[in-house]
């Protein structure tokens, strides 16, 4: 910078004389002094100053932008960072994923309810006694075996499904699943 500009955020706050070579200058701007305040609270000037001379100059902007979200996310959660963020989102699809697939078999439930006769399936009636444990057609009739696993109550499974995606977070609230 020079003689007739204001310093740089980073010079402003280590309260230095900024200078037309400055490292920090083109990425943290005097009218912006938060995002430097965070990134240097978490990492340190020195080790900034380092990170960037070791990059290439086209790069810089994009490590700059990785310092501060890190950064910030390390204030909000001081043991996992964005990590912590970045575990809980991937938390969230697997529940969500869990929840489409369950939603998929009851929809496959409903449909072989609705496509097929109320007692054995097709493919059933055509087994021969032989191929009957005890030989006897009259066990599936009377137990009603085959309907009954049909005829599953959604309700009952949804209830053991919810309670199994309770999760605790990192941010030690409870996630619910709705």
């Amino acid at each position: 910078m020079g003689s007739g500009h204001s310093p740089c955020a980073s010079c402003k706050l280590l309260r230095r004389r900024c200078t037309k070579d400055c490292t920090f200058a083109p990425y943290f701007p005097s009218d912006d002094p938060h995002k430097f305040a965070i990134v240097h609270k978490v990492f340190g000037a020195s080790n900034i100053n380092k990170m960037l001379q070791e990059l290439p100059v086209h790069q810089r902007a994009d490590a700059v932008s990785s310092l501060v979200y890190e950064a910030n996310a390390r204030v909000r959660d001081p043991v996992y960072g964005c990590v912590g963020a970045i575990s809980y989102l991937q938390n969230q699809v697997s529940q969500l994923q869990m929840q489409l697939a369950v939603a998929q078999a009851e929809i496959l439930c409903i449909q072989m309810q609705q496509d097929q006769p109320p007692m054995l399936p097709p493919s059933m009636e055509a087994i021969s006694d032989h191929d009957l444990i005890d030989n006897d057609k009259s066990i599936f009739y009377e137990n009603n075996m085959i309907p009954q696993y049909l005829n599953y109550s959604s309700s009952n499974s949804n209830n053991v499904i919810h309670d199994s995606l309770k999760r605790e977070s990192f941010f030690g609230h409870d996630m619910h699943v709705s």
